[in-house]
């Protein structure tokens, strides 16, 4: 087996060498826009020539990201109309194009190492381009999501986690492994690519079924002789389309801008929950740029599931250190275990926001027509702060019980907030028909620590605006 994988990757190999060299003397030899047939007339991509020459007598572009994705194109042409309609679409829209090259120069040469790694084809790598422009938080009325596209149900199927914090379907770095695996699986299952291209789109399931189709009828099974849905049928010919102006883009008019042949970007390790304001200045970014590195988090907190966030490059070190040093909480939000019917804007004058601010903490939030929430459950909200501290918990004075969390290192500790679910930790207020027994099941502790916390007797019983044994105030 060993024998016969090395042999595929070397003949994998060879043909990308050889086809390296056609590409060149290709864009060598292209005709100039200028000298292209007027607009109205078919665009003519000029044909490869033998690849069988002397490779070294060939001149090579600038060995830039683009080249190192046209040496790796393995993928035969595509003998379709539809070729030509997707390239002239793009070829109508250089701003496009444009757009979309400066969104991708972020994650491409991520993910063509990954390709590479696989011995995939590099047709592969423009995938991203037909699925969502390179566009991180790419929704589709499908309900698909990220650079990759995936639906909720393929998304867990291959484990990319989708919850309140976060939606890893956007992960740069876990969806890339995902959409590599699932379409390595649809190769092994359809044996070519065309046929893996098209159940990406419309599933195994419906390319599964054309093929039984015209099987049943003694017709070709290949792509372009399959009874596929409309978008489907348009699917592979536009990531061709694609293709041929990365491969010759001279031949269509269109200049793409050089992308270098290195990565952007690197993982590293950091916090449980970072408020992503403050992991973006640790990095010396804009939160906009992180946010394009890490798209995967849904509120103003970053989770690292992984314990990893992206950063660029040469960002990292600084990240490294200015975290070390950093002396301030890492985070000044947390979650409100709201009540169904609860007026999001007197949720939000509790914490000292307007309910458009909260809104926009909390855009998957749904409200009747009063403002109200239909159903139970986290709402985000702010820390109380003290005054000309920002950035500093606020010892309270309001009653308040203490209740237990993990710290980074696993030991107990107290943080003073306003009422918080268990996983953030902190202080809860007292109030009408609480008892110990309610609080603890709530917060996923036990009466005695609660006890033990507050300094309370197995006799005291608690108040609404009780903040230890020996105050109570007027409830």
């Amino acid at each position: 087996m060993k024998n016969i994988n090395e042999t595929s990757t070397n003949l994998t190999n060879l043909t990308r060498y050889l086809r390296s060299a056609a590409i060149a003397l290709a864009l060598v030899t292209a005709p100039s826009f200028a000298q292209a047939a007027p607009e109205t007339a078919p665009l003519a991509i000029p044909a490869l020539p033998n690849p069988f020459g002397d490779p070294d007598d060939l001149p090579m572009p600038d060995p830039d990201l683009w080249q190192r994705i046209r040496v790796g194109f393995l993928m035969d042409p595509l003998h379709t109309p539809l070729v030509q309609e997707h390239e002239d679409w793009y070829t109508k829209r250089p701003e496009y194009i444009k757009r979309v090259v400066d969104r991708g120069n972020r994650y491409l040469h991520y993910i063509v190492e990954q390709v590479e790694k696989r011995n995939m084809p590099m047709e592969v790598a423009l995938l991203p381009v037909i699925e969502s422009a390179f566009t991180p938080k790419a929704f589709s009325r499908a309900k698909a999501s990220g650079l990759w596209q995936f639906i909720p149900s393929t998304g867990k199927n291959y484990g990319l986690t989708q919850d309140w914090w976060r939606d890893n379907r956007n992960d740069v770095v876990a969806a890339t492994d995902a959409a590599l695996n699932y379409l390595q699986k649809l190769h092994d299952q359809f044996g070519n690519w065309e046929l893996a291209f098209a159940a990406y789109n419309c599933g195994e399931g419906c390319v599964g079924r054309a093929i039984a189709y015209n099987q049943k009828r003694g017709l070709p099974t290949d792509f372009l002789s399959l009874r596929l849905p409309n978008e489907t049928r348009n699917y592979v010919p536009k990531l061709i389309a694609v293709k041929n102006i990365v491969l010759s883009p001279t031949t269509y008019g269109i200049e793409i801008d050089s992308i270098p042949n290195q990565p952007y970007f690197t993982t590293v390790q950091a916090p449980a929950r970072i408020d992503v304001t403050v992991a973006a200045k640790l990095a010396g970014m804009t939160v906009e740029d992180f946010v394009a590195l890490n798209p995967a988090h849904n509120k103003p907190v970053a989770v690292a599931s992984t314990g990893t966030l992206v950063v660029p490059l040469d960002r990292a070190e600084t990240f490294r250190a200015n975290l070390q040093a950093y002396d301030k909480p890492l985070v000044s939000w947390t979650q409100y275990q709201a009540r169904r019917g609860e007026s999001l804007d007197a949720i939000a004058r509790r914490h000292g926001m307007t309910a458009i601010q909260l809104k926009a903490a909390n855009d998957s939030v749904k409200l009747d027509k009063k403002g109200r929430l239909r159903a139970a459950g986290p709402v985000l909200v702010p820390m109380r702060m003290a005054a000309g501290t920002p950035g500093t918990p606020q010892p309270t004075r309001v009653a308040a019980l203490s209740v237990p969390t993990a710290s980074a290192g696993g030991a107990p500790r107290s943080v003073v907030i306003n009422a918080a679910p268990p996983a953030a930790g902190g202080t809860y207020v007292v109030r009408h028909g609480d008892t110990l027994y309610s609080i603890a099941k709530r917060y996923n502790t036990a009466v005695d620590t609660l006890r033990s916390l507050n300094k309370l007797s197995a006799t005291r019983a608690i108040h609404p605006g009780r903040c230890s044994s020996r105050s109570r105030s007027k409830g």
